[in-house]
């Protein structure tokens, strides 16, 4: 028959992508950006919550005056929200229900 689909074994890539919930450039790139902001939210935990709004203008003001300065400051809001993201999406990773055939 001409139309026959044959199931070919998944490579490694496609098993990589299935373990992780897409391509790994666009996950990496999704839990930067979650590690950022539970950063910024867990670091103005320690003052009033109405303060988070003003944190995250805080955020774009420094980024915006210090230019290559606020690389480092930036480090060290994703290296606050990744200690709680990134165990959390592993830990949902591997324990989450089967997805698939």
């Amino acid at each position: 028959m001409a139309n026959d689909v044959r199931d070919l074994p998944a490579g490694s890539s496609d098993g990589l992508s299935r373990f992780l919930g897409g391509s790994p450039l666009a996950v990496a790139f999704r839990l930067i950006l979650l590690s950022i902001l539970v950063g910024v939210v867990l670091a103005a935990i320690g003052f009033d919550p109405w303060n988070i709004i003003e944190s995250i203008r805080l955020l774009f003001r420094r980024l915006w005056d210090l230019g290559f300065d606020a690389v480092n400051w930036l480090w060290r809001y994703f290296l606050l929200g990744a200690v709680i993201v990134i165990p959390i999406w592993l830990l949902s990773r591997i324990f989450g229900a089967p997805r698939g055939r």
